[in-house]
C-alpha cells in the first residue's frame, strides 16, 4: 500500500528544520545527500591493531574491506577508515599508515559507490587517499597538521572539522571549560574560518563537536543536550558517539555492553540536528536512525497498515 502523506508540521517538541548554509542536496563522492532533510550512517572499520571497540578484528586487508562491504549491505552510506587511532598508544608511522589505509580505499571504493572517507591527522596521508579514491578526510585533531586544510582543497574532498586541543595520540589531561559549549562551538567556528581560507568550499564542510576528545562525561553530554547550538554553525553536524566511554561512565557498562546507550545517544543527536552518525554498529544505528526521522516527520514509515483498514 502507498503510505500516507506526513504534512508539515508546524509545532511541537521536536523540530525538523536545521539551519544550513547551503540546503541544496550535495554530492559527496558518487552519492548525493540532502542534509536537510536526512540523517546517513557512517560505518566504522580501522585498520590497526589496537582499536579501543574491535580490537584489531579488521586489521587485515581482506577482513577491512569485507567489513565495509557489509556496512554498506546493512545500510551504511558512508565507510570511514583508520589507520591510527586518536588515543594514546604505541606510535605509528606515516608510511605504516599509508601503508594501512591506501590498499582499503583502493577496494573499497572500486567494489561499491557509497562515500569512503578517512579518519586520518596527517596531510601526506590525506593526499595519497583522496588520490586512492577517498572524498573526505575525517581529521579528529581539527587541523593539527598545518598542511592540512591546503591538503584537501587541492583534492577537491570534503573535510570534518573536530572539536579536540591536544596533538594525536597524546596522553590525556584534565579538560577545563568555562562553557563546554561555547568552547566548541568558538573552535569550531575558527576552524571553519581556516577551512574557507584555505580554499575549501562551504559545501564541503562537515562539523563535529568531538564527543569525548578532551571532554570528560559530563562534557560530552552536555554536548548532546546544547548539540542545536553546534547545529546552527550552519554545517552538517557528524556525531560519533558509538561505544565511547561517557557511554559506559553514563550507564556503568564495560566495552561491549554499550550499544544501547550508543543508540539512545545517537537517536538523540538526530533529533537535536545531528545528520552524520558514526557508528561501529550499523544496522541497529541505522534502524535509530530511520525511527528518529520518522519522529521528526520528514521520513515516511516503510509500512502503514496497522488500525489503518488493512488484514
Amino acid at each position: 500500500m502507498v503510505p500516507t502523506r506526513i504534512r508539515a508540521r508546524t509545532a511541537g517538541p521536536f523540530d525538523p528544520a536545521i539551519p544550513l548554509i547551503d540546503e541544496r542536496p550535495r554530492r559527496i563522492g558518487r552519492r548525493e545527500f540532502d542534509f536537510a532533510r536526512r540523517a546517513v550512517v557512517m560505518a566504522i572499520v580501522n585498520r590497526t591493531p589496537d582499536s579501543f571497540h574491535d580490537r584489531g578484528r579488521d586489521f587485515r586487508l581482506d577482513r577491512a574491506v569485507e567489513a565495509s562491504l557489509r556496512a554498506v549491505s546493512e545500510g551504511a552510506e558512508w565507510v570511514d577508515i583508520g589507520g591510527v587511532p586518536f588515543g594514546r598508544g604505541p606510535a605509528v608511522s606515516e608510511q605504516e599508515e599509508l601503508d594501512r589505509v591506501v590498499p582499503t580505499v583502493e577496494a573499497v571504493a572500486a567494489a561499491t559507490d557509497a562515500v569512503v572517507s578517512v579518519d586520518t591527522t596527517r596531510a601526506a596521508v590525506a593526499a595519497a587517499a583522496i588520490a586512492a579514491g577517498a572524498s573526505v578526510i575525517n581529521d579528529t585533531s581539527g587541523f593539527w597538521d598545518p598542511q592540512m586544510p591546503a591538503t584537501v582543497a587541492r583534492g577537491g574532498a570534503a573535510v570534518v572539522l573536530t572539536h579536540s586541543l591536544n596533538p594525536p595520540r597524546s596522553e590525556p589531561v584534565k579538560p577545563e571549560y568555562d562553557d563546554v559549549v561555547e568552547a566548541v562551538v568558538d573552535r569550531l567556528r575558527s576552524l571553519v574560518e581556516r577551512a574557507t581560507e584555505a580554499g575549501i568550499p562551504p559545501d564541503r564542510l562537515i562539523v563535529d563537536p568531538g564527543h569525548d576528545l578532551n571532554k570528560n562525561t559530563r562534557h560530552s553530554l552536555e554536548l548532546i543536550r546544547r548539540l542545536p547550538e553546534v547545529v546552527a554553525l550552519g554545517h552538517p553536524t557528524l556525531v560519533a558517539l558509538s561505544h565511547k566511554d561517557f557511554v559506559g561512565e553514563t550507564l556503568d557498562r564495560p566495552r561491549g555492553e554499550r550499544l544501547p546507550g550508543s543508540l539512545a545517544a545517537a537517536t538523540a543527536c538526530v533529533l537535536a540536528g545531528a545528520r552524520i552518525v558514526r557508528a561501529h554498529d550499523v544496522r541497529p544505528t541505522v534502524d535509530a536512525v530511520r525511527m528518529a526521522e520518522a519522529v521528526l516527520g520528514i521520513r515516511e514509515p516503510a509500512l502503514v497498515w496497522h488500525n489503518n483498514g488493512q488484514n
